[in-house]
């Protein structure tokens, strides 16, 4: 009878504690009367209204510095981290001289991630969460995105349900579960371009392009000094479009993360510049909360 007793303590307790440990920390969005200038400076004077918090980024091996605020129709995040190299390259066409052709080069951009959980009670963002969700991704790309002032608006279905196109992941219990990534509805900040005969060795392998639809809903432009990076953010606290989070309630918790490192479930690549590039998952949970 004891025994039992135990066991059954010990299963509460582990179902407590994977319960809150999705949520690590708190971050308070701070009311303000005007909006900061999303310029990737943060210097915007609007910033020192906000408190920095700070989370650590295992895949990266980072220290993340976050601020937020929020006016009466948005909401704004400065992030900031170090990165002793400026990525601001993606997949270079490279021309091969033996073959006459250009080859995509193994050039990676910098990038961040914010994922928010999109689901109606709390779940672990992770790539190995035992939770199925919804997470709403909000991607800055140093090339693709970031000269058009933008970052990209996707989503991320994560189930134990195969999918067309799924990515197969292990859960932290063993399971099998699938991933799948996906655009939202619209067109985003870039394209992709293609060149038959030669015309310099090295050729951009993107257009840049005004996004359209949801798929540009999030404004942001990055700064790389002196090895860190700081980026802005800024979106409608409402966008109305079914695959966006919706911070529509001021007294109600989102969950989310944030990532240096695509979550993409890709295993290291040691061929590219960068070999963790789509390898990165979210640390720690975090929770917004907005103060009126």
């Amino acid at each position: 009878m004891t025994k039992n007793i135990i066991f059954v303590f010990s299963v509460i307790f582990v179902c407590v504690f994977a319960t809150v440990s999705f949520a690590d920390q708190t971050i308070v969005s701070a009311k303000v009367t005007r909006e900061p200038v999303i310029n990737g400076a943060g210097t915007d004077a609007v910033w020192t209204e906000a408190t920095e918090y700070t989370t650590h980024d295992n895949t990266a091996d980072i220290d993340i510095k976050i601020k937020t605020v929020h006016t009466d129709k948005k909401i704004f995040f400065l992030v900031s981290y170090p990165d002793p190299d400026k990525s601001d390259t993606h997949k270079l066409w490279t021309w091969n001289s033996g073959e006459d052709r250009y080859k995509s080069g193994l050039d990676r951009e910098d990038m961040f991630v914010i994922k928010w959980n999109m689901n109606p009670g709390p779940v672990d963002l992770s790539l190995t969460s035992n939770d199925e969700y919804k997470a709403d991704i909000w991607f800055w790309k140093a090339f693709r995105t970031d000269p058009m002032g933008y970052a990209d608006d996707k989503y991320q279905v994560y189930g134990a349900t195969k999918r067309a196109k799924s990515t197969k992941l292990i859960s932290k219990t063993g399971k099998a579960m699938y991933l799948i990534r996906r655009g939202d509805a619209g067109t985003s900040a870039y394209k992709s371009t293609f060149y038959v005969d030669h015309v310099n060795d090295k050729m951009s392998h993107f257009d840049h392009v005004v996004p359209t639809g949801s798929r540009g809903d999030i404004k942001a432009k990055g700064v790389w000094v002196d090895g860190r990076w700081t980026i802005e953010f800024e979106r409608a606290l409402v966008t109305g479009n079914d695959d966006d989070v919706q911070f529509d309630n001021m007294s109600k918790e989102y969950i989310f993360g944030v990532s240096r490192y695509e979550v993409a479930g890709r295993k290291p690549e040691p061929a590219i510049t960068q070999p963790l590039y789509g390898a990165g998952d979210i640390s720690e949970g975090l929770v917004l909360n907005f103060s009126t």
